[in-house]
């Protein structure tokens, strides 16, 4: 954001405040409005904060209109092609592309921490096995402050590194535990020779009894969908990690808020509901049911997948993850599975029928992502949660950078108030 001589006027009963206007390096100026309840008297009002810059950042960009998606300048399709997750975590985490000697190094450093207390094991066995995978993430997340005393003073940079590190290794462990306690099985402990994605596939799916080996097809699929995950500025979710930090909570309590954030279906499980919405549907022959219903205005039924808030043009992830599901689906096949079998010819209707199409209803990567990891064999219990462990890094990133900003303060949102007034206490018998 760089410093601009313009002011905006803002006229009011009989005042008249000269407001400072900033100009970003993308995206519209901002007017800022910090002293204008001291100079004014009065508070802006902006539910949801969908008008308001909350911080000044340089992580990500979005540009809804052209259906832009920038990882620090870098084009998301172009990282997801040509790039992997841990490099992705590290431009995020940096600031730019690392040369092959800090990857190689970046990358050995997340992987001598993915294992986790052995004691963690046991908070495992206090939830019941039909807990929710995220309600285990939130517990145990959250509880890694009490086990890694040496990453919780934020004053301390190296001590902010730490936990950093940390969480990008650990997190896969916990989500894959997380699906192995719900499925009963014994947890799989990481194998440092695998790749980041490989690890989690075989710490979710292999079993002590028979040996497994990870399909790169499937290995990058996963890795993409990491990657499409990582960061996607000012969420509900990163904003409540920044909230959370800012009143100078320990990392991991922090990304927990996120975590409980994100587990809310308007938000994390987009493409739990996707597939629910799928499976709902039924068989083939009921989509032009479906599609007619999402086309009257009167029915409240509404497709999953198509669209974005965000996005007005369409979303730049669902590109890649297109080809990723298609490589997928290639591979496990489709024919038997008639849940797939709806998801392709929706997905025809969406491309071609005049109606999505003049209203820029493509499928999105929630679409995408849910028929790749519901045909990997994932429950759609695990969805949430692998998205969850692709955000860690976005949300570690934004938590940095919060604390490193001069102008951080304690995040204190106002109110428009329209309760009672003042009134005196009644006592109960004259009530």
């Amino acid at each position: 954001m760089t410093d601009a001589p313009r002011t905006a006027k803002l006229t009011f009963d009989d005042k008249e405040l000269d407001l400072p206007m900033y100009s970003p390096t993308a995206g519209p100026d901002v007017i800022d409005i910090t002293k204008l309840y001291a100079q004014g008297g009065v508070f802006t009002y902006d539910p949801g904060f969908t008008s308001t810059a909350s911080c000044d950042s340089t992580i990500t960009y979005i540009d809804g209109g052209k259906g832009e998606l920038l990882y620090r300048g870098y084009p998301i399709d172009q990282l997801a092609e040509k790039s992997n997750y841990i490099e992705v975590c590290y431009t995020l985490l940096y600031g730019e592309l690392p040369t092959e000697d800090k990857l190689i190094d970046f990358e050995r450093k997340i992987t001598t921490h993915t294992m986790v207390h052995d004691q963690m094991q046991f908070l495992f066995r206090g939830f019941r096995r039909d807990a929710h995978p995220m309600a285990i993430m939130c517990g145990v997340v959250g509880a890694l402050s009490a086990f890694y005393h040496d990453s919780t003073d934020i004053s301390d940079p190296e001590q902010r590194e730490h936990a950093s590190i940390r969480m990008i290794a650990k997190i896969p462990t916990i989500a894959a535990m997380a699906y192995k306690y719900s499925a009963g099985q014994p947890f799989v402990y990481p194998d440092n020779k695998l790749d980041y994605a490989s690890n989690f596939l075989r710490m979710c799916f292999a079993v002590p009894a028979e040996e497994y080996v990870v399909d790169p097809i499937l290995a990058k699929a996963m890795d993409r969908i990491f990657t499409l995950h990582a960061d996607h500025e000012q969420n509900a979710s990163t904003s409540t990690v920044r909230l959370a930090g800012s009143s100078g909570a320990n990392p991991f309590a922090c990304i927990a808020a996120g975590i409980a954030c994100l587990w809310g279906p308007a938000h994390g499980g987009a493409n739990q509901a996707c597939l629910e919405m799928l499976r709902e549907i039924g068989t083939v022959d009921r989509i032009p049911e479906y599609v007619a219903r999402a086309k009257d205005k009167s029915d409240p039924f509404r497709l999953m997948g198509f669209g974005h808030r965000v996005y007005k043009n369409f979303d730049p992830r669902a590109k890649v993850m297109k080809e990723s599901a298609d490589e997928v689906l290639d591979l496990l096949g489709i024919e038997n599975n008639e849940t797939l079998k709806i998801a392709k010819e929706l997905e025809r209707i969406a491309l071609e029928d005049e109606y999505f199409v003049s209203k820029k209803l493509y499928p999105n990567v929630d679409f995408y992502s849910g028929i790749i990891l519901d045909a990997m064999g994932f429950p759609t219990s695990m969805f949430t949660p692998i998205f969850a462990l692709s955000r860690t890094v976005g949300w570690i990133t934004q938590w940095q950078e919060m604390l490193n900003d001069p102008s951080q303060k304690i995040g204190r949102p106002r109110q428009l108030y329209k309760g009672a007034t003042q009134r005196d206490y009644v006592d109960l018998d004259k009530r």
